[in-house]
């Protein structure tokens, strides 16, 4: 945590650019509020999109947002020599750490899997009891073990079905409700087995729904997303992919979840229609998950440190030319230009020779162009063809624009 200002008021510095008396201002201060306590349970960035584009090897030293920790965690299975995480939400730290230690101290695959894969067993919490607990540290054995008023501790939320809590758990959670007011069996879709079944049950089914007079005004109203982790900034960024209209931006990437990719390969699908991953354990999932990565995960876990602070701040305190990739994911859609600068100005500074720098964006072009200052980005190469590529790859969907950029010299 920076010395010198406390995590809501880094929160407050990073989404806070309007009045609290305006209606943009009271809507930030609600999200930055949610961050105190866990929004994203699973990560919506795939992970395999990023590992493709940070050639991650066994000499990289990388930097990342942590978030919901399925990226930093897959990251880990291609053995760089150093992740730093830092994240600005204590619950997303406390996740981040007990999931490193659960790797490294839990005794197998099938323990692990049974707590983040399932995360619904009867016995999880008993697995972080014995295993996980006595190798944390005071402040992520304290979150994990403080009660949550009748409902038990918060590590019996992995009891309960983990998938379905945070912000985001929520709000899926409100969309599933909302389908079946509209008439919409969203579990018949997990019966495709081709994507053109995916198609063809999209068009029966989710399209009709999304016309309705209900989801027009639910969609166009900015406070709908926040539950999405979409502060108001970011929402006018979606908006503006379609010429200010949300809910064709919504119709199209609904679509390109639903279709664009074989439900056996995209556990973002099978996390927006059922609420977890494919219960039988046969199903698609994160790449630190597999069995095949789970040796490699424990190994190197070791490597990565996860702080409760602002990116801009940690980096700040880095040796020059010490970092060979950074993972922005969206961040970049909620600063102002000042606070864009302050950080490339940092990622420059830190960035070893050929470093690169990903990230996504809620619209489809590269903000940085027209607000980063030239002589930082004119050190810097964008890769425009790759990014694009990228972007058509990730099969969580909900972004406009994947982005590469690579340090010159």
């Amino acid at each position: 945590m920076s010395d010198t200002l406390t995590v809501q008021e880094q929160l407050g510095a990073a989404v806070h650019q309007n009045s609290a008396l305006s209606k943009t201002g009271l809507l930030e201060r609600v999200f930055s509020r949610a961050f105190n306590g866990l929004v994203y349970p699973q990560i919506w960035e795939d992970p395999d999109v990023d590992m493709a584009a940070l050639e991650i090897g066994p000499d990289k030293h990388l930097v990342c947002i942590a978030s919901g920790g399925c990226n930093l965690a897959s990251y880990l299975t291609k053995g760089p020599a150093s992740i730093t995480a830092v994240d600005l939400s204590p619950a997303h730290v406390a996740l981040n750490r007990m999931k490193l230690k659960a790797a490294r101290h839990l005794p197998d695959h099938e323990s692990f899997y049974g707590l983040f894969g399932h995360a619904n067993l009867r016995g999880n919490s008993d697995l972080f009891d014995r295993h996980i607990a006595p190798h944390c540290d005071d402040a992520t054995r304290a979150y994990w073990t403080e009660r949550r008023g009748v409902f038990g501790r918060r590590i019996d939320m992995f009891e309960d079905g983990f998938y379905r809590s945070g912000m985001l758990g929520r709000f899926i959670g409100s969309a599933h409700v909302l389908a079946r007011l509209l008439g919409v069996d969203l579990k018949s879709y997990l019966s495709c087995a081709t994507l053109d079944e995916q198609a063809a049950w999209f068009e029966a089914n989710l399209a009709p729904a999304l016309e309705k007079p209900l989801v027009k005004r639910i969609v166009r109203n900015r406070a709908s997303l926040i539950g999405l982790g979409i502060p108001p900034q970011q929402y006018d960024e979606l908006a503006g992919a379609a010429d200010g209209d949300m809910l064709a931006v919504l119709r199209e990437r609904t679509r390109a979840l639903f279709c664009d990719f074989p439900l056996s390969e995209n556990y973002f699908a099978w996390q927006a229609v059922a609420r977890g991953y494919k219960p039988e354990g046969d199903g698609p999932v994160p790449p630190y998950l597999k069995a095949e990565n789970f040796e490699a995960l424990k190994a190197n876990a070791g490597r990565a440190q996860i702080h409760n602070r602002s990116l801009t701040d940690l980096l700040g305190e880095m040796p020059a030319a010490s970092k060979h990739g950074y993972v922005l994911l969206d961040a970049q859609d909620w600063m102002t230009d000042r606070q864009l600068n302050d950080l490339w100005s940092q990622i420059t500074r830190t960035a070893a020779p050929g470093a690169r720098v990903i990230f996504r964006t809620a619209g489809v072009p590269s903000i940085l162009p027209g607000r980063a200052d030239d002589a930082i980005l004119g050190r810097w190469t964008y890769h425009a063809e790759k990014s694009a590529a990228w972007t058509r790859a990730d099969r969580s969907a909900i972004y406009g624009g994947f982005h590469l950029y690579t340090l010159d010299g």
